[in-house]
């Protein structure tokens, strides 16, 4: 499905309405993406961003890297992550996500959404939904990757959240040192702090990376924002 109206006109069109009906602008905007044809504008925005974005992306990413995908909640963070996951399986290699958050039902529906069938990889897909999700069961679950195996860990704040995981810096190190020693591209979904202001900055950066418990964001050799349907990528550091 594609919108009818370049992306810029529709926002431009939400704020008006948005003002002329003195209703929010994240409600004004889904209500243009419904008549787009999409159940929501993140949706909406993801689908126009993840399409070209996403392939544009993947091919930028190499062996070892480690991407931090951050977002507002329903700016399509993790449509972006499975768009990534869907490019690596076009490519031939096997794609795991890993999440803390969704479900079955939530991963089939967003591949739905990127008007994707799952069953197209058979089973270069994998999909773990366990509460036991931290460094060390991924590492295991991945024991035999391949590389080139792109993994997706959705996501980044959540990994500690038990009490008797390690801390959220250690697994990130140990997940760098594997994704470096196997040839793993391993994409992490990360919240972005509830501060971030798009009316001051029209897409966040890593300093808007909520951080609960430190870590060293270095460790992400690459990183993709999103906000409002616009997409920004680059080396870090």
């Amino acid at each position: 499905m594609k919108t009818t109206v370049p992306i810029y006109q529709l926002k431009r069109k939400a704020k008006l309405l948005a003002r002329q009906t003195s209703t929010p602008l994240h409600a004004a905007l889904d209500r243009l993406a419904i008549e787009q044809g999409y159940r929501s504008w993140s949706l909406l925005s993801a689908k126009h961003a993840e399409t070209s974005s996403a392939e544009i992306l993947y091919r930028s990413l190499k062996r070892g890297d480690m991407l931090l995908v951050g977002a507002r909640p329903r700016q399509g963070k993790t449509l972006m992550a499975l768009s990534l996951a869907i490019e690596a399986m076009k490519a031939g290699n096997s794609a795991f996500f890993f999440s803390l958050d969704y479900t079955p039902a939530d991963i089939l529906g967003r591949f739905r959404a990127l008007e994707v069938e799952p069953q197209r990889f058979g089973d270069q897909f994998s999909f773990d939904c366990s509460d036991a999700i931290n460094a060390g069961y991924m590492i295991e679950a991945l024991e035999t990757a391949a590389a080139g195996t792109l993994v997706v860990v959705d996501y980044l704040q959540l990994l500690d959240q038990r009490r008797e995981n390690p801390p959220l810096a250690d697994q990130v190190s140990t997940l760098e040192s594997f994704a470096r020693k196997r040839g793993l591209i391993i994409v992490f979904v990360s919240q972005i702090d509830r501060a971030y202001d798009e009316a001051t900055k029209p897409l966040p950066d890593i300093a808007d990376v909520r951080l609960p418990n430190p870590i060293d964001l270095s460790k992400f050799s690459r990183t993709c924002f999103l906000q409002s349907g616009s997409v920004a990528f680059q080396p870090n550091g």
